[in-house]
Formats: structure tokens, C-alpha cells, sequence
């Protein structure tokens, strides 16, 4: 079946998901119009996902729409923020067709009510390259309270808020037997900590989501914060599927940084006060001192993190 036009395809698959929102306009207008919010701040963030780089190209449309909502608001989780809509932009390669745009537009409605976030407006598009579909995803902050990665103090504990290494193991490097379903849950589908929100507002001094690497995400807080950074690689929390597939391998202290620079993890990395960390359920994986640098542990052994994770060169 044939693609109906551009505006045809914009009020069949993209006016439902905004859920008749006044701001949106019916997605009828080239802009929207949102209200302010007496006291809060809002928060916007950006990502995109490629075909062949950030998903598999036969992976379902609907699980594509979904990891790309969940992909950004896993940023907004990072920043204490509270989802409230956003905008869309799709390029269609050649044979993505009708019943797969359907598909991806489910995809999107199915998350956009879990999790109460409504489409604003966008763009549609058509490419001759790999699927490229690219989100920007705002949502509301008290006024000053965004938890920026600025904000650690020397001293402070650094901690992750879940498992590492998922999304890399999904991509298969190897592992024979392993069981990979809960990787590519994981994976495709992960779980944004929207559930941190409170505690990082009430005890973060600073926060970053791991889509780049546990190293890189880590090292980046550091470096805004004008710090050093002590992380031990032992320390982090691992789940089954990764401790079976580390129990693999020859040199124990390569394959935990590749576990920490793999990426796509979307947990939280954050710091907090030695005195008075009160983020329970995160595990304390290093700490923040001053000057600068980035040290790297495995135990005893100093090893050297790369680049530490993606650098999107």
C-alpha cells in the first residue's frame, strides 16, 4: 500500500498523539504555542537514532518510536525534570512504507501515554539513506533546580543508579550461549529513570544519563565541574547476563571497560555528598577530587579508559 502525502500522513499517524493538546494547533500551523508555567523552568533536550548505528534495521518501527522516546527521556530523568511533550522529525528511506510508518506512530502513542508526554509539532521527510528519526523532548523543572552536570564538589560519591553494559553486550560481541533476551530488552527498550526524579532533586549535586559510556557520562560531569574523577570498575553493578558473559573472558580488566565505554545503558550516573548520599538502591562506584584527570581502576590496577566511551566524531 502506497503512502498517503505529507499532510495526510501528519493527520493520520501524528495528530492522534497529541492527544487533542490546545498548543499543538491540530499540528495544522508551522510552530507551536506553549504556555508558560508560573514557577518552573523548562527543560528541552535533543537526540536521534540511525538505522545501523543506534538500532538494527530490521528492528520493529514501533520498538524504533519507543527506544527514541525513551532515549530522551532518560535525559530528562538526568535533569530532574518532569516530561511534558515534543516535537518529531522523521526521514522515510525508500521502502519504509505505510504499514511501517503506521507501525512506528503506534509505537509512539503506546509510550506517549505511559508515560504522559504529547507531540507538539515536527517535521516529515524523505531520505535516500537509513532511517533517521530525531526527537526534542521538553519538560518542567522548579525554577532553578535543574540538576546540571556542573554541580559536584570535591569529595563527593559518585554513583549509578543500574546495570552497565547491556546495550553493548545486545550488539553481539561474541558470547556464544548467552541468553539474550533481557539484553535486548535492555537494548531496545530502555527503562528511563524517571523514577529518580525526587531523590535526585533532593540529594544530586550533579547527573548525567549513560547513553555515551559509563566512563565518558562519568568523565563528563567531572570535567563541567572542573574535577578529577576516581572510578573503580569493580564496583559497578553488573546484571546476570553480563557476569556470565565477564566470566568469559581472559583479561577480567578489558572486558569490565568494555562493559563501561559500550554505552546505551540509560541509567543514571550522579554525585551526592559523602555526609549525607541518601540515594538509596545507587551504588557507589568512585568519587570526586580536585584537580583534574580521570583515574581508572580495576581493583588495585590503574588501566587506560580510552576515550572512554562514544565521542560522535
Amino acid at each position: 500500500m502506497s503512502a498517503p502525502d505529507e499532510f495526510e500522513q501528519i493527520a493520520r499517524l501524528f495528530r492522534p498523539l497529541t492527544r487533542g493538546a490546545a498548543e499543538a494547533l491540530d499540528l495544522m500551523d508551522d510552530a507551536a504555542a506553549i504556555p508558560s508555567r508560573p514557577g518552573f523552568d523548562l527543560v528541552v533536550t535533543k537526540d536521534a537514532l540511525v538505522a545501523g548505528v543506534h538500532f538494527r534495521p530490521d528492528d520493529p518501527p514501533d520498538i524504533v518510536a519507543r527506544k527514541l522516546l525513551r532515549s530522551n527521556l532518560s535525559d530528562l530523568a538526568a535533569k530532574g525534570a518532569e516530561p511534558y511533550g515534543y516535537f518529531l522529525m522523521t526521514a522515510w528511506p525508500p521502502g519504509f512504507g505505510w504499514d511501517q510508518r503506521q507501525a512506528f506512530a503506534r509505537g509512539l502513542d503506546e509510550d506517549g501515554l505511559a508515560y504522559d508526554v504529547i507531540l507538539l509539532g515536527g517535521d516529515t521527510v524523505s531520505t535516500p539513506g537509513p532511517l533517521v528519526v530525531s526527537m526534542t523532548l521538553m519538560g518542567w523543572v522548579p525554577s532553578g533546580t535543574m540538576i546540571r552536570r556542573s554541580g559536584a564538589k570535591a569529595g563527593d560519591l559518585l554513583m549509578v543508579s543500574g546495570p552497565i553494559g547491556d546495550g553493548w553486550l545486545d550488539w553481539g560481541p561474541g558470547w556464544g550461549e548467552l541468553d539474550r533476551r533481557w539484553l535486548a530488552e535492555a537494548h531496545r527498550l530502555p527503562n528511563p529513570r524517571l523514577d529518580l526524579r525526587d531523590p535526585l532533586r533532593a540529594h544530586a549535586s550533579a547527573a548525567a544519563d549513560v547513553s555515551d559510556g559509563l566512563v565518558a557520562d562519568a568523565s563528563h560531569i567531572a570535567q563541567a565541574s572542573g574535577l578529577g574523577l576516581r572510578l573503580d570498575l569493580e564496583r559497578m553493578p553488573l546484571s546476570n547476563p553480563a557476569r556470565a558473559w565477564l566470566a568469559t573472558q581472559d583479561d577480567q580488566a578489558a572486558a569490565l571497560l568494555r562493559l563501561a565505554t559500550g554505552g546505551d545503558d540509560y541509567e543514571i550516573v550522579c554525585t551526592a555528598s559523602a555526609e549525607h548520599p541518601d540515594l538509596k538502591g545507587l551504588t557507589v562506584i568512585g568519587e570526586m577530587v580536585e584537580g583534574g584527570g580521570i583515574e581508572v581502576r580495576v581493583g588495585d590496577e590503574i588501566i587506560d579508559p580510552g576515550a572512554g566511551g562514544w565521542t560522535h566524531a
